[in-house]
């Protein structure tokens, strides 16, 4: 392939920082080359055979979680909100839409974040943007937006911590689902989202007990009380991904090791810029987002970049157009996409294209345009005859108030009680869970229609 992971330093590269001191740079480079790995290449395996199932429609893919992780907001009580959160999405959508969930959370590396310019303005004063607490910090001070490279063994060592309270959680009997009522987050117990979650709850609860008085238990079938989750993020900072690759020895390929799934953003998916280059040379499963600048024929050449040997499971497309754009671009894509016969996983982030400013001023994202965006992909897909895999959302377990809309309908003026973000805004607990419902009616709509198609056969 004429590739090795730094191959990408000889390609144009966009987003990522220019560090004041190169050499400062290479040695915290150096230094995580010889850190453990902090993901295994058997598990990106495992997750590439699970992705194949999703877009070989048998499956489909919930990925979710923070916009950009904070050193700040690290504790352990947020991850668990996280992480119970998606599980009580992916309940909602195995159990209302009858189909296995491929559970992927944003974290324990979504740390850096593509900006719309290198610098910003306040008050007359320029510094450097803010690139995610992988680079530089919030605040709008010289020193804070200085990218400082010793911030990558902090990434790490969160990551690392992060993953391990993780598969705790997925291994250690929190995911049983028998305590499909204790992850229910408390502020949202009497929320309509919360009630609606409850009543699936008792029905699950009631299933189970069924299954137990058959012989059918944990003991017996583990994946009652364990689940498979897998970890993914933006791969932005390149020099932190190169020093993370590994050869893997079972296979001799190249792996990744600080996610289980990276993903290519629209700003840096340039065919023959730097993040495809490394992008392309590593085994992990990939995903690429798919605005509405790109055309059919861009489209069908990064498939053929990331996945040559179009191997089922190995490519995602994230579609992230506006809920105004779907009808317009979704569909051409998709075509393009059948014609060259590649198998891909079709995703949905309905978040990125619908952000506005509110009347207040803070930046936020409607909920109900994240609806539009997601049933209008469902719906294009139905028509097309092809898989609507997987959703792609930024949310968090905490309490806030960022995205306006709802069933508890939170305004404008409501958005400065709890905005918490450091980047962009997120759906709330209780937003995501009504969400996973309304994801859980286009995928029995999608399953309703096969059935009609294979009956009239």
């Amino acid at each position: 392939m004429n590739w090795n992971p730094g191959s990408w330093r000889t390609r144009p590269v966009v987003q990522v920082p220019a560090y004041p001191d190169p050499e400062a740079q290479a040695r915290v480079e150096t230094r995580l080359k010889s850190y453990p790995p902090l993901v295994f290449a058997g598990e990106a395996r495992n997750l590439k055979r699970a992705l194949a199932d999703v877009a070989d429609g048998r499956a489909f893919l919930l990925q979710g979680g923070d916009c950009a992780e904070s050193f700040a907001e690290f504790h352990p009580d947020n991850i668990r909100d996280t992480f119970r959160v998606i599980l009580q999405m992916a309940v909602v959508l195995t159990f209302a839409g009858a189909m296995p969930v491929v559970k992927v959370g944003r974290i324990a590396g979504q740390f850096a974040k593509p900006r719309s310019g290198d610098t910003e303005v306040q008050d007359g004063k320029e510094l450097p943007s803010y690139r995610g607490d992988i680079i530089n910090a919030a605040p709008f001070e010289e020193a804070a937006r200085t990218p400082d490279p010793e911030r990558m063994i902090q990434a790490y060592a969160q990551a690392a911590s992060t993953l391990n309270l993780l598969r705790a959680f997925a291994s250690g009997g929190y995911a049983d689902l028998h305590n499909v009522h204790r992850w229910n987050l408390g502020f949202i117990a009497g929320s309509p989202s919360g009630e609606r979650y409850r009543a699936l709850a008792d029905r699950i609860s009631e299933t189970l007990e069924f299954m137990e008085a058959c012989g059918i238990t944990p003991d017996s079938a583990p994946q009652l009380r364990t689940t498979e989750f897998y970890t993914s993020h933006e791969a932005l900072l390149l020099g932190y991904e190169q020093a993370m690759t590994r050869i893997d020895s079972t296979s001799g390929d190249w792996y990744d090791t600080s996610a289980h799934m990276l993903w290519i953003g629209d700003r840096t998916r340039a065919l023959d810029g730097a993040h495809i280059e490394f992008a392309r040379g590593i085994k992990n499963p990939l995903a690429v987002k798919c605005g509405p600048t790109l055309s059919n024929d861009d489209l069908v050449r990064l498939c053929e970049a990331l996945n040559p040997d179009n191997e089922a499971g190995r490519l995602t497309l994230i579609s992230r157009f506006g809920a105004d754009k779907v009808e317009e671009h979704l569909p051409r894509l998709i075509r393009a996409i059948k014609r060259e016969g590649r198998k891909v996983v079709w995703s949905c982030d309905p978040m990125h294209g619908n952000t506005v400013k509110a009347s207040t001023g803070f930046k936020t994202r409607p909920f109900e345009r994240l609806l539009k965006e997601v049933q209008t992909f469902f719906a294009v897909h139905r028509a097309e005859g092809t898989h609507a895999g997987g959703v792609h959302l930024e949310l968090t377990g905490q309490n806030v108030t960022e995205c306006t809309g709802g069933a508890t309908a939170i305004t404008d003026a409501d958005l400065s009680s709890r905005y918490h973000t450091h980047c962009d805004p997120r759906l709330n607990a209780d937003q995501a869970i009504e969400l996973s419902f309304q994801v859980a009616e286009g995928i029995r709509a999608e399953r309703f229609k096969a059935q009609k198609i294979l009956a009239a056969q």
